[in-house]
């Protein structure tokens, strides 16, 4: 597969065409951005974390019939996907309170829902990825009604499954981000990445954060806090 110009640059990786119009390559940076990108820093070895997390994530998922753009992994920090044109929506599933949610609403971090909740919001940088509902998407047509029952219905698939598997990695899946993208068919699949930079993984024993939320926070220890998630879950799939 060629590698061939750069289609796009964002916050977390590069995106490359290739010499198959229907495949791209993502390459996984170490840059690391919090709030709209207002706090940027570096944290090593993120990129390839993030690239090798999200492709045994999305193979798992693929194998238990949720559709995504994984294709193959190239390199420990490329990655070829199926090309889709974006959903400009943002989905986050929550299935404890925290972050955002708490100050929003006034619930203490930590709280577990009895049911898991789902967030949509506009992916627009200018705007601050303002939340909006479903029928807000409509009016602004991000997306149709259709094509957002199949993406809450697949959201919370991938919920119940990504929570079992953290399960047995002594972990909390509390919540996380999701995006989706549509292919030349018009069938929308999941997309983007599932890593520490995209979801908040607790620790079930001692509840220390294994996420993002350390750079956010300023907590220290965000490389280890990334390395200690891939440890576990490669020693899951170890056994």
């Amino acid at each position: 597969m060629e590698k061939r110009e750069l289609l796009y640059e964002g916050k977390a990786k590069k995106v490359y065409a290739t010499d198959d119009p229907q495949l791209l390559i993502v390459a996984y940076k170490d840059d690391a951005t919090a709030f709209n990108g207002q706090k940027k820093g570096t944290i090593t070895g993120k990129g390839v974390i993030s690239n090798r997390m999200s492709n045994r994530l999305m193979a798992r998922l693929e194998w238990a019939g949720v559709p995504t753009h994984f294709v193959e992994e190239l390199s420990e920090r490329e990655t070829l996907v199926k090309r889709v044109t974006i959903v400009p929506l943002e989905v986050i599933v929550r299935n404890l309170a925290a972050g955002s949610f708490s100050q929003r609403y006034g619930v203490e971090e930590g709280v577990v829902f009895d049911r898991p909740t789902i967030e949509f919001s506009y992916k627009n940088d200018e705007l601050g990825d303002p939340l909006l509902n479903s029928h807000h998407a409509v009016a602004l047509k991000l997306a149709t009604p259709e094509e957002l029952e199949t993406i809450q219905a697949l959201s919370f698939r991938v919920n119940e499954l990504l929570k079992e598997f953290w399960s047995q990695c002594g972990v909390t899946l509390v919540d996380f981000k999701l995006e989706f993208g549509r292919l030349t068919d018009g069938s929308i699949i999941l997309a983007d990445e599932i890593s520490p930079d995209t979801c908040r993984l607790w620790d079930a024993k001692t509840g220390e954060k294994l996420d993002k939320d350390r750079f956010r926070r300023d907590l220290g220890g965000v490389e280890d806090a990334y390395a200690e998630v891939m440890r576990r879950l490669t020693e899951h799939d170890a056994q």
